[in-house]
């Protein structure tokens, strides 16, 4: 399958749709996840055309992990989180909903359950809160 410039992400990075936005560098952009699986879920993607793992360049693939690593700390000591899940989905069977590579990092608490993936908005207010807070906590 051909990479779809169309897709939600490209649009977020070219600024013709919104986002949440917590951290952009020349390589990498986050946001939060609009329909989160935990409070805090954020999406780690890189500035490139890239399906999945196996279509983005190396150095891209290392400059998302390195933002990924960085961001899932800040976002975990700002939830609260005792744990983080850190997940990366290849192809519509493994359930990657948006064709543009990207990693989740989600908070976990034991025992919570997290919501089932896309499926319902998150409260714009409370993103909007949580992301004034991470952007607080950052370096």
């Amino acid at each position: 399958m051909a990479y779809d410039p169309n897709n939600i992400f490209a649009k977020i990075l070219r600024g013709e749709a919104p986002s949440y936005k917590i951290y952009e560098d020349a390589k990498t952009f986050a946001f939060l996840d609009i329909m989160p699986q935990a409070r805090g879920h954020t999406l780690v993607i890189p500035k490139t055309e890239a399906e999945t793992i196996f279509d983005v360049e190396p150095d891209m693939l290392a400059a998302m992990i390195e933002t990924t690593q960085e961001l899932a700390a800040v976002v975990k000591r700002v939830v609260e989180a005792p744990g983080v899940m850190i997940a990366q989905l290849n192809g519509a069977a493994a359930g990657q909903t948006v064709f543009h590579v990207h990693m989740h990092i989600i908070p976990r608490w034991e025992g919570a359950d997290f919501k089932l993936h896309a499926r319902e908005m998150a409260p714009a207010a409370e993103l909007k809160d949580l992301q004034a807070k991470i952007l607080a906590a950052l370096p």
